[in-house]
């Protein structure tokens, strides 16, 4: 787990089979610093998230790392290449699936993925059979001779991952791809997105989404104000909040002498006592539960009910930033 500050270089520990290195990038409008000394890496077969609020600067970086504009400052490489407006070889590594849809509505989805995957540079039996494949991987295989328009916001919207997986990208980048359609519909997205680090691509994937980010990303970058404010795993951000999750008790009995019981226990940091519930502060509480649930009932007490909760996301941002992620 890295915490960010300007100094920080491109982080450490970085998988040794890197895809993507961003260091250092700013990028100015005006007055107003979008983009302020964002540095990662992405390896092979690894999603990586970039979760913020709407005007992070979320959608500057990956602007900025699909080489659409240039940066202040800092560099981008992409399979050991350098990305930028005007170098147009790195894009070849490139797949880029934004926000704003790239279909064309009068044609069939299949239509859509030969055109595109012409323009790639595909051909013959490869873009016959490629497109097949995309076609079954973002799930539209038997909706694929029908007009795009008469499709769901969903469906389109995988359509649109599927163009930008055409040409096997060593990275896809996914700026917010479940804004704006339904339950339904974002759950196929994300189970799409699933299955591409199955294929050893490297995805960037920009949210706003607390719990996209945490079911999908191995690693996760908070951003706020044009900063990395931290960067790591679920489990090692979360420990940035304390690294203690709580276990509720309900019950009936002595919750005196239970608390007193419970608080010998060596996974046990505090216990509070308000009448019928005792809330525990512990270390790793799906493993600790079972003792817990053992010593409070070896004193007599009744349980009703157990409830365990721990830090999320949304904590760590506040943690970092003094306001909740959708503020």
């Amino acid at each position: 787990m890295t915490l960010h500050d300007e100094h920080t270089p491109p982080a450490a520990g970085a998988p040794t089979d890197t895809v993507l290195v961003v260091d250092g990038l700013v990028r100015r409008f005006g007055d107003l610093t979008a983009v302020d000394g964002v540095s990662f890496r992405i390896g092979r077969g690894e999603t990586f998230g970039l979760l913020g609020p709407n005007g992070a600067g979320k959608t500057t970086t990956i602007s900025m790392v699909a080489g659409l504009i240039p940066a202040d400052s800092g560099t981008v490489t992409i399979a050991g290449e350098t990305v930028g407006p005007h170098a147009v070889g790195p894009k070849r590594h490139i797949g880029l699936v934004p926000q704003s849809l790239a279909i064309y509505p009068e044609l069939t989805a299949r239509e859509n993925l030969q055109y595109f995957g012409r323009l790639q540079g595909l051909a013959g039996a490869d873009l016959k059979g490629r497109v097949e494949e995309v076609l079954d991987l973002v799930g539209l295989a038997d909706r694929a001779k029908d007009q795009t328009k008469k499709y769901s916001g969903g469906m389109q919207r995988r359509l649109n991952i599927g163009i930008g997986l055409l040409h096997r990208p060593e990275l896809l980048i996914l700026d917010e791809p479940t804004v704006g359609v339904d339950p339904q519909s974002r759950n196929s997205i994300l189970e799409s997105v699933e299955r591409l680090s199955v294929e050893g691509m490297a995805v960037l994937y920009t949210t706003h989404y607390m719990e996209e980010a945490e079911r999908l990303c191995d690693r996760i970058a908070i951003v706020d104000a044009g900063k990395i404010q931290a960067e790591g795993t679920r489990d090692e951000l979360t420990r940035l909040v304390g690294g203690v999750d709580q276990i509720v008790l309900t019950g009936t009995g002595d919750t005196e002498a239970a608390a007193a019981a419970l608080r010998e226990l060596d996974a046990v940091v505090d216990v509070d006592v308000e009448r019928r519930t005792l809330r525990l502060t512990v270390h790793d509480a799906p493993t600790a539960v079972a003792d817990v649930v053992n010593r409070g009932t070896s004193t007599g007490l009744s349980l009703s009910d157990v409830e365990i909760s721990r830090p999320d996301l949304e904590s760590v941002f506040l943690h970092l930033t003094g306001k909740a992620l959708r503020d």
